[in-house]
């Protein structure tokens, strides 16, 4: 504690540097709106049964991918495949894009 201040409440009226008020809501809205920019090199699996979005390097999903799977076109999550997150022989999506 400091002496001048005993009870510590000169933090709750003073802030460590000013700040720009437009600075922070563009930032808010960024987060807000924005998804990450993909990384080369790596694929994100969706599990169906844990519900885990992982992203993992494109051989390790091609490695999954060649061991043993299936493929149904239609569905949303149509790979049957081991799910990086649960290790887990279940349904998944792999986004190739995302």
């Amino acid at each position: 504690m400091n002496s001048d201040d005993p009870h510590g409440k000169r933090s709750l009226f003073e802030s460590a540097r000013p700040t720009d008020p437009s600075e922070n809501h563009a930032r808010g809205r960024q987060a807000l709106f924005s998804t990450a920019a993909p990384r080369p090199g790596t694929v994100v699996v969706e599990c169906s049964q844990c519900g885990e979005h992982k992203r993992i390097q494109t051989g390790d999903a091609l490695t999954r991918i060649l061991r043993v799977s299936l493929w149904v076109p239609l569905l949303k999550h149509n790979r049957w495949m081991r799910c990086p997150s649960c290790e887990r022989r279940t349904w998944c999506r792999v986004g190739w894009l995302d």
